[in-house]
């Protein structure tokens, strides 16, 4: 079975309530992403991989970008989840941005 990868199912599927506000926003992050539709389908692997390191994938307050990051303070976790993502973004290759300080790193885009 192939569901249609929407702003709203990538919002449910996420986490999120589908509103005005979050539309708007995923609207505008997706935009904002060179090749998303290349890496997109993607995104929900992912968010279930790094979740069993306390991570996610979601929207980000700051920019318009999605973002994937993790809460975890034990370090086996933290590598696990980098290595995680890291193989992610070599395979579809996307571009990734690390937040200073933090285990939190922008999709950028496809490369």
């Amino acid at each position: 079975m192939n569901i249609e990868l929407t702003p709203e199912n990538l919002l449910i599927q996420l986490g999120y309530p589908v509103n005005d506000a979050t539309l708007a926003q995923i609207e505008r992050i997706i935009a904002n992403t060179p090749g998303f539709e290349k890496f997109a389908k993607h995104l929900l692997t992912l968010n279930d991989e790094v979740k069993r390191y306390a991570g996610l994938v979601g929207l980000s307050n700051s920019k318009d970008y999605l973002k994937v990051k993790t809460d975890s303070h034990d370090p086996e976790e933290i590598e696990a989840f980098r290595e995680i993502l890291e193989r992610w973004s070599e395979k579809y290759k996307v571009a990734l941005e690390k937040v200073e300080g933090k285990e939190t790193y922008y999709i950028l885009g496809h490369q």
